[in-house]
């Protein structure tokens, strides 16, 4: 009987891999798009479905639920990239349950923030004399903290569920501040995915949010590399 040749044999084992692990990233891709859409599934309807400038503060109280479903995208990205596991579905249920009352604070927390300094660049910038220049800048420091500390501490969550919410929080502040451009970049893509949304909301909710929060997620893992386990670096 024939006997494949060795490097017959290994281009076989090679193909069978690279296909078990193209369907596998392919697979884990589109289950994390759908599992946030479902979980953010209140804002996605206000955000593509309603007018928001009457319906913003139905959105800003559906915000928060991006902490819990962020966290979980962000669960599968690490079980996906340390162990190779495509168990997406699993992976993401039992962080947002694990993670839900943490992720939604720190959802709450930056909503509130970001709502209240929004509302004041937008009240001041309508014509508030001499005062505005010197609030407005205030607010969107303080609105651009919220979100990378938010960020970061999302992040941290799945793996750092043994700190305290508030000292995970200043650990996520001082970790944003401190490698701002790792930051910067993480709101660059976040920027573009916001993008996408508003434009193309179909290919963003369909395709682009996993491979773009798996780029923000990767970027703020590395900021946060101080705090990971050895075994997580």
């Amino acid at each position: 009987m024939a006997t494949l040749a060795p490097a017959a044999r290994q281009r076989r084992i090679f193909n069978h891999e690279l296909y078990e692990l193209l369907f596998g990233t392919v697979y884990t891709g589109l289950m994390t798009n759908l599992l946030v859409v479902v979980a953010t599934l209140p804002a996605v309807g206000l955000l593509l479905f309603s007018d928001i400038a009457g319906t913003w503060p139905l959105l800003v109280l559906s915000a928060p639920l991006l902490g819990p479903a962020l966290v979980g995208a962000f669960a599968v990205f690490a079980d996906f990239s340390d162990h190779g596991s495509t168990t997406a579905i699993r992976t993401f249920a039992r962080a947002w349950r694990t993670h839900l009352r943490r992720s939604l604070a720190i959802g709450a927390a930056v909503t509130a923030i970001v709502a209240v300094a929004a509302v004041n660049i937008r009240f001041f910038m309508a014509g508030a004399g001499g005062a505005g220049a010197l609030i407005i800048p205030v607010q969107a420091v303080l609105l651009l903290l919220a979100l990378a500390t938010g960020l970061m501490a999302l992040v941290g969550v799945p793996e750092l569920g043994h700190l305290r919410l508030r000292d995970l929080a200043r650990a996520a502040l001082y970790l944003a501040v401190r490698r701002w451009y790792l930051t910067a970049g993480a709101f660059l893509v976040l920027g573009l995915l916001s993008s996408l949304v508003v434009t193309r909301p179909a290919i963003a909710l369909g395709v682009a949010v996993a491979p773009l929060l798996f780029v923000v997620w990767g970027t703020l893992r590395f900021a946060l590399r101080p705090l990971l386990p050895d075994d997580s670096r």
